[in-house]
């Protein structure tokens, strides 16, 4: 059966606060363990006034205390922003507190625009092989020491805490076949290249010390209610969320608003076409449709389901609504 799991964009609603996001996050992670999801990540985004999960590493720990089994991790950490030492230490850190619960997914992209690049004071110089570089320093800091290693990850080695290399395109998906490593591609919204991606990396995989055969998470984003006309309001929110960062106008969650859905133009329709291929709006019966045809299409080993909802209630009842399909499929 096909896996499933959450990615947590730990939003700000507008009239909210920081700190509301992050309580709701946790009731997310709760009610997710609950319900069976395999996972629960966060991603790391720099000034985004609309996103609070930019210390991802916190918001894990801070999302793993409040939980018990739910595996809860990053999807992803943008390693170009940092030194692999540093995310072998802050990852080995919380292995070391939540023992076999710690993913560490990996990203090329910034994620955030040059500006805040220059002020996360890493240089990025440009060289496409500096990341697998990275990666490969990163999981030796996280193996066991070699003899007269002359820097170890305290805390970090010896954790072999599981990596996952991320991407939305066909340079993820050759490195993590290369490096033996399971593959999470963005098709939530990024999926021109998911099919090609995947072919390529069940195609070039490498049997390694960390996974003997090719295993593929897909992101899809899933609103779900208990009516198609309840949900497609409740999407509003989403939409907007996608219009207005392609804009280059990113802001705080938005309420839902019927007006917004009927005020969409012609290119803006396209756009969220094309941003949201992989997606499934409605009640149950829809989402199953839709959720089936993506898993035979795909034939992918997991689903990590995306989805901002600007009502917590709301969003829970999605959630609840994808585990009844899933367990159903």
């Amino acid at each position: 059966m096909t896996r499933f799991a959450v990615l947590d964009l730990c939003s700000i609603r507008e009239g909210g606060s920081i700190a509301e996001s992050f309580a709701n996050s946790v009731a997310l992670a709760q009610h997710a363990e609950g319900l069976g999801f395999s996972r629960f990540w966060l991603a790391e985004h720099h000034n985004f006034a609309g996103i609070a999960s930019a210390a991802t590493s916190l918001v894990i720990g801070h999302v793993a205390a409040a939980t018990q089994t739910i595996r809860v991790g990053a999807g992803g950490i943008m390693l170009p922003n940092h030194a692999p030492l540093v995310i072998a230490e802050q990852f080995g850190t919380l292995e070391a507190l939540h023992p076999g619960r710690i993913d560490l997914g990996l990203g090329r992209a910034p994620g955030t625009d040059q500006l805040t690049i220059n002020a996360l004071r890493r240089n990025l110089d440009g060289d496409v092989s500096q990341f697998p570089r990275d990666v490969v320093e990163l999981l030796r800091f996280l193996d066991e020491p070699k003899p007269g290693q002359a820097v170890v990850a305290t805390p970090g080695a010896g954790s072999r805490v599981p990596v996952w290399i991320l991407g939305s395109s066909l340079f993820g998906a050759q490195l993590a076949a290369s490096l033996g490593l399971p593959f999470g591609f963005a098709s939530h919204f990024a999926p021109a290249q998911l099919y090609e991606a995947i072919q390529l990396y069940r195609e070039r995989f490498k049997p390694s010390e960390f996974l003997e055969e090719p295993y593929v998470m897909a992101g899809f984003n899933v609103i779900a209610a208990d009516s198609f006309d309840e949900a497609d309001l409740l999407a509003s929110s989403m939409r907007r969320a996608f219009v207005n960062l392609r804009r280059g106008q990113p802001g705080k969650l938005q309420p839902p608003s019927a007006e917004f859905n009927r005020s969409l133009g012609g290119a803006d329709q396209m756009l969220l076409s094309q941003i949201m291929a992989c997606s499934a709006v409605g009640d149950k019966d829809v989402v199953a449709e839709k959720l089936a045809a993506f898993i035979d299409d795909t034939g992918v080993d997991e689903i990590i389901f995306a989805g901002q909802v600007f009502d917590l209630d709301a969003r829970l009842r999605s959630f609840e609504i994808v585990s009844e399909v899933m367990s159903s499929l």
